[in-house]
């Protein structure tokens, strides 16, 4: 398992710009709460970078994730990878045991959401505050598809302050503005 190969899969299974979007911007904050906690950066960043990569092909649950676990598995991939891609849909119902679960769970939505909070601004993130992306939360029109249930869920489970978890993705996400569309 290395990173190469898991950027190749998920290209080889998306197409969808947005998608590979996302999944970059989780990949970044992946990678940068594995250097917080002193984890495997590169197995972070692959998780980061596959935990949607078959949604393209399987969008309904629960063959996204559980196909893309089928695919992972039959290509060598270790258990707690898959565990935590399959952890990060509270509907597959495996726990978030480890902390790369964890991260990925609390990351996920809000990725998504810091990134759409992003495009409305004419800096795009490059001057986006934490105070901005707590009150586009509290308004349930603003990117109404991304869940604040699994957002709240993910920071509690994940035990990190709202704001700290927030400016800390905010951080992770400016390192890769560019590749991220968002400069």
């Amino acid at each position: 398992m290395n990173y190469q190969e898991a950027l190749d899969l998920m290209h080889e299974y998306t197409t969808n710009d947005a998608l590979r979007k996302h999944m970059y911007s989780v990949e970044a904050a992946m990678r940068a709460y594995a250097g917080k906690f002193g984890e495997d950066v590169e197995k972070w960043s692959v998780v980061g970078i596959l935990h949607d990569f078959d949604y393209e092909m399987y969008p309904n649950a629960p063959d996204h994730p559980s196909k893309g676990s089928e695919v992972l598995k039959e290509k060598g991939y270790p258990e707690d990878v898959r565990r935590a891609i399959l952890g990060h849909a509270s509907f597959m119902n495996v726990p978030r045991d480890t902390r790369m679960a964890q991260v990925l769970y609390a990351c996920d939505e809000l990725c998504g959401f810091i990134s759409a909070c992003s495009v409305v601004r004419p800096n795009k993130i490059a001057d986006l505050e934490v105070s901005s992306v707590k009150k586009k939360l509290k308004d349930k029109a603003f990117a109404r598809n991304v869940s604040r249930e699994d957002i709240q869920q993910g920071i509690q489970e994940l035990g990190i302050p709202l704001d700290e978890h927030i400016q800390f993705v905010i951080t992770a996400m400016k390192s890769d503005a560019a590749r991220l569309g968002l400069v």
